[in-house]
């Protein structure tokens, strides 16, 4: 292979190499350019098989984002692999409240961790819609608990925290609260992997669909 290739080019053949790997699989034509972008990110095919999309999540992901609903991450790193050209395209405000130093001081304060705290303070907050989670279980676990006592209804939950204490754990607690709230949009995966740069990629892929349109 050329090492002349432009960027868009190299991308289009991960992609067609990716394609080939993976061969038929189960997912929709609106699915499959989420998980295919997961697994360009991380180079990890298990993604493959492991995401779960609740229903109409694509969908309404993208009417989310097309709608211009605030976006906030659990790391800086997740928000900063977002692509900003798109997310200003639709006027969207991206934030990762992990990074304020008030979340901070208070999250010191109160004895718990500042992902957790992030999550409350974010559903606080009317404008903000969209929780991408990469990191922090703690974050997950607050944001189902805020779910569960009415306090914020998300548009959607881009839900892939990484790791091994609760990580796992998380992503099925919130499998499980479809059924309480069978209308929830979500997208996570099972086990243990994730990451700011998957769910970053998610949330990329969801704006090429916003602006390119679903298939």
């Amino acid at each position: 292979m050329s090492v002349h290739l432009r960027p868009e080019e190299i991308e289009a053949e991960s992609f067609r190499m990716i394609d080939a790997e993976v061969g038929p699989h189960p997912w929709s034509p609106a699915q499959w350019p989420v998980v295919r972008r997961a697994i360009h990110t991380s180079a990890d095919f298990d993604y493959a098989r492991t995401m779960v999309f609740s229903r109409d999540a694509v969908a309404r992901g993208v009417a989310a984002l097309r709608g211009g609903r605030g976006l906030v991450t659990d790391t800086t790193m997740a928000l900063s692999g977002i692509s900003r050209p798109r997310l200003d395209a639709f006027g969207i405000r991206g934030s990762c409240l992990v990074a304020d130093p008030l979340v901070a001081r208070t999250a010191q304060k109160l004895g718990v961790t500042r992902s957790l705290l992030a999550m409350r303070t974010a559903a606080a907050d009317p404008e903000i819609g969209i929780f991408v989670i990469g990191n922090a279980p703690t974050a997950l676990f607050e944001l189902i608990r805020l779910i569960r006592e009415e306090v914020v209804r998300p548009d959607l939950i881009v839900g892939l925290p990484v790791g091994f204490v609760g990580a796992a754990e998380s992503k099925e607690a919130l499998l499980a609260l479809e059924e309480e709230f069978p209308q929830l949009p979500f997208i996570t995966n099972r086990g243990r992997k994730g990451g700011s740069n998957v769910a970053a990629a998610v949330v990329n892929a969801l704006l090429i669909l916003a602006q390119e349109g679903m298939p």
